[in-house]
């Protein structure tokens, strides 16, 4: 006989499956609107919904990061930019740790697409998807509330931006793969899914860059 404990978890990774082919058949608009909220039950049992759970606590479940979709059919250097979202948040933050706000504004776009709920499959949480041991490490103790989030990414990129003397595409790929990865192929690793997540990262950062220099000079 199979324990109900084992029918739950059969049941879990049945919605997760379930979850991760339908994100995967929708096209670019609708990756954009698509919302799979994670919440646990009245009975403990976790659940999952197309409609934002009331009155629980809830994440958003993401499949992968925004801009590692290796099938991707947006157009990224004609899309919509977010240049108002969080703004005070992220210029400060990018003050004090001395980086360009637009290039934290392009990594979040790539991670997160703005979403300060957002989890991936992988546990990274919040708009700039923070592993919950680098979210602890950086001293951000709410990885889903987006001002520590936000000031603990970017502590974290600029430290990266250091270590790679300025290198945004160095920079972009160990926050994707991680700076092992990056030191073991001395450059970019091989990957497909770091290699389009660093251009898609340079592709926005220009775009948010010259957005940020035409509003300077109004």
């Amino acid at each position: 006989m199979i324990k109900h404990k084992n029918i739950r978890n059969c049941l879990v990774v049945t919605s997760v499956l379930v979850i991760a082919h339908l994100m995967s058949l929708v096209n670019a608009d609708e990756y954009k609107e698509l919302r799979v909220y994670t919440y646990k039950s009245a009975t403990g049992i976790t659940s999952f919904s197309d409609i934002e759970p009331m009155h629980l606590e809830f994440h958003r479940y993401k499949v992968d990061c925004y801009a590692c979709q290796l099938e991707s059919l947006i157009n990224w250097r004609t899309s919509k930019l977010y240049l108002t979202n969080f703004r005070q948040n992220i210029n400060h933050a990018a003050s004090v740790n001395k980086i360009d706000p637009a290039f934290v504004r392009a990594i979040i776009h790539a991670e997160s697409h703005f979403d300060p709920k957002a989890i991936s499959k992988q546990g990274a949480q919040g708009l700039m998807q923070l592993m919950p041991a680098t979210a602890k490490d950086l001293g951000v103790k709410q990885p889903l509330n987006a001002k520590q989030n936000i000031y603990g990414g970017v502590k974290h990129l600029a430290r990266l931006l250091k270590k790679y003397r300025g290198d945004n595409k160095l920079a972009a790929a160990a926050y994707n793969a991680g700076e092992g990865a990056v030191k073991k192929y001395a450059g970019i690793p091989p990957f497909a899914e770091t290699q389009v997540y660093v251009q898609r990262v340079g592709i926005l950062h220009r775009r948010y860059k010259q957005k940020s220099l035409a509003s300077a000079k109004l």
